[in-house]
């Protein structure tokens, strides 16, 4: 796949596609769905709840807090993680946009 010419795009696009990108993988739904259970800090039952190894665990974590839709804190000898609302409700608006942008009648569609 070539360059993404990124000049083409608002800052708006790139951000979006670099949050779906990496909620693209079913075990960060995952990981955001137990969060979201929670509804409080989560600091160690990820990996026997997601069925995945620390490491893995670790690594989506990395990948999600790294866009910004997670964030935590260190207590004790591990993290705590939980939803950052502020880029959540961000997104959530950035999706609902899109998704509500198309209001074509089917019988003008193809």
């Amino acid at each position: 796949m070539g360059l993404t010419k990124t000049e083409n795009y608002t800052a708006e696009h790139i951000e979006l596609s670099q949050m779906m990108k990496v909620l693209g993988h079913p075990a960060r739904i995952a990981i955001l769905q137990s969060i979201i259970k929670t509804n409080s800090c989560v600091c160690g039952s990820l990996v026997t709840e997601i069925g995945l190894a620390q490491s893995t665990v670790s690594q989506h974590l990395k990948e999600l807090k790294s866009i910004g839709l997670i964030k935590g804190t260190i207590e004790g000898t591990s993290m705590c993680y939980c939803i950052n609302q502020e880029n959540w409700s961000k997104l959530s608006t950035q999706i609902n946009t899109l998704l509500n942008s198309a209001n074509c009648d089917e019988s003008d569609c193809c």
